[in-house]
Order: structure tokens, then C-alpha cells, then sequence
């Protein structure tokens, strides 16, 4: 590993240590799956909480908090309740243009896949291959299943990896499901060899994608798939095993004041080479 590297990885690892703790977890919609001691429960709160994961973040878990109101037993209620008594318990819900039909469509989805594979992860570990050398090829299978069988023409909480959507939501939950700490709960243990956390894309929300830009790990304009694969890319060079490790701490960093990230950003750019520290915009220029 070259010298700039293994500062870099050391920069990260400290990070990592000050933020990946469950204590900065709130306020965030992984909270909703935390509650949760079953892996059978996590992967389908994990599913619901990472689709709605766009907005406020407030906002999101309110409407996460909203959704379990109403099926509290995650599993249990969506294997037992009729398709029409789903239906009734969320023809009123609503979250931004989220409606009740395209939350109900994707619980039904999910009952689909659970009765063919027992498991969502199972469901989704039989897309991968040994040879895939990362998550997209099963993420682009999972969702055509999951999509299979759908009343709607069109659901906003599926996005499909074929159209270039950085999917961050997605991956989001793939984070949650695969790897295993003080914050991912890592429902998805064991499930396959080949579902590992090498094979894991970087969730590119808002924080990730300006501090990125700003360290130079992508040039891209807007937060898309490509740009998602650039930056995992980068993290993989510091953790070929676990190239996500630091996405959690890095997009807290990004959320909690200004002078730990001026600091971190300095430090990065002076292992890269770069004297030129300026100020960070919106779209992390």
C-alpha cells in the first residue's frame, strides 16, 4: 500500500473511531431497525426505512416511525394480513409523493420474495455470482423480483440500477444488511460467501458527495451510479476488504460542524499533495 494511502486509511480509521458509534446514530432512519432484535424483522424495517430515506431527516423518521405503527410485527403482519387489509391499513399514508398504493405495492413485493426464498437475503444473494466483483449485478436481479408481479407501472421506492440512479437508498440498506458493527446490524451474515462487505457501493447522499468531490475522489457533476462506483473505487484502495467501512463516519462528519470537517478535509488534502484549502459549496467545489 503506498505511503499517501496508508495516511489516508489512518485519517479514516480515526474517524471511524470518533463516529461509528451507535450514540450518532439518531437522529436517522436506522434507528427503526435497531429496535429490532430479529434478522427476519431487521431486513424488512432495513427495506422500508432505507426506501423512504429521502428528506428531512426528521421528516423520514417520523414517517418510518409511521409505517410501523401500522404493521408493528414487520414479518408476521405482512405474511399474515390479506392483500385488501394491507391495502386498508395504508390507503391513508403518505410521505412527500410516497402514496399508501406504492408502499403497499412494495410490501407485497416483499411478501412475494420471502415465500419463494424464505428470506430477503437469500433472495438477494442468489443474483450473485463468485465472479461479480461487487453488489450491482444482484442489486439490478433483486429489484426486477421484487418488481415482478406489481400492480404499479412505476414505483419510486424501487429505483432500477439499469438507468443509472445512484440507488443510494439501496445500498444504503445493503450497507445496513451486510456488514456488522457498532452501527450496521448485519442481518444478512452467513447468508452466502459471495454477499460480502468487499463487494459493498458507497451510498452517495448529499454529505458523501461534497466531501468527495472536494478530495478529488470523483469529478462527476451530479450523484449518480457512476459516480458511486468512482468512489467506492477510491475507498477500496484504503480498504480493499471492507471499502465502506467509513461511509457512516464520513457522512456524520458531515453533519456535525463545520471545524472537525475543515480539519479532516486539511488533512487529506495535504496527504494528497494539495495546499489550496478552500471553502466547500453545496455542490462540494
Amino acid at each position: 500500500m503506498p505511503a499517501n494511502t496508508r495516511r489516508l486509511r489512518t485519517q479514516l480509521e480515526t474517524l471511524y473511531t470518533t463516529y461509528n458509534r451507535r450514540e450518532y446514530v439518531h437522529p436517522d432512519p436506522l434507528e427503526a431497525v435497531h429496535r429490532f432484535q430479529d434478522p427476519s424483522d431487521q431486513e424488512i424495517v432495513g427495506l422500508l426505512a432505507s426506501s423512504l430515506a429521502f428528506g428531512d431527516v426528521r421528516q423520514i423518521v417520523r414517517s418510518v416511525d409511521d409505517v410501523l405503527h401500522r404493521v408493528p410485527r414487520p414479518r408476521h403482519d405482512i405474511m399474515s394480513l390479506s392483500v385488501a387489509d394491507l391495502r386498508e391499513k395504508f390507503v391513508a399514508f403518505r410521505y412527500r409523493y410516497v402514496s399508501g398504493a406504492e408502499l403497499t405495492d412494495l410490501l407485497l413485493s416483499v411478501r412475494r420474495m420471502l415465500r419463494v426464498h424464505g428470506t430477503l437475503g437469500r433472495g438477494f444473494a442468489e443474483g450473485m455470482q463468485r465472479t461479480d466483483s461487487s453488489v450491482l449485478s444482484a442489486l439490478v436481479r433483486f429489484v426486477a423480483r421484487l418488481r415482478e408481479g406489481s400492480r404499479l407501472p412505476k414505483n419510486f421506492l424501487l429505483p432500477d440500477p439499469r438507468r443509472g440512479s445512484a440507488c443510494k437508498r439501496l445500498l444504503l440498506y445493503l450497507r445496513w444488511m451486510v456488514r456488522r458493527d457498532d452501527v450496521d446490524v448485519g442481518a444478512w451474515t452467513g447468508v452466502s460467501p459471495c454477499l460480502c462487505s468487499a463487494k459493498l457501493l458507497a451510498p452517495i447522499d448529499t454529505h458523501m458527495y461534497r466531501i468527495s468531490r472536494f478530495l478529488g475522489w470523483t469529478d462527476r457533476r451530479a450523484p449518480d451510479l457512476r459516480t458511486a462506483l468512482e468512489v467506492t473505487q477510491v475507498l477500496r484502495c484504503v480498504s480493499p476488504e471492507d471499502p465502506i467501512r467509513y461511509d457512516f463516519a464520513l457522512t456524520r462528519l458531515g453533519i456535525h460542524g463545520d471545524a472537525q470537517l475543515d480539519t479532516f478535509l486539511r488533512t487529506c488534502l495535504d496527504i494528497a499533495g494539495k495546499s489550496e484549502v478552500r471553502a466547500m459549496d453545496k455542490t462540494g467545489r
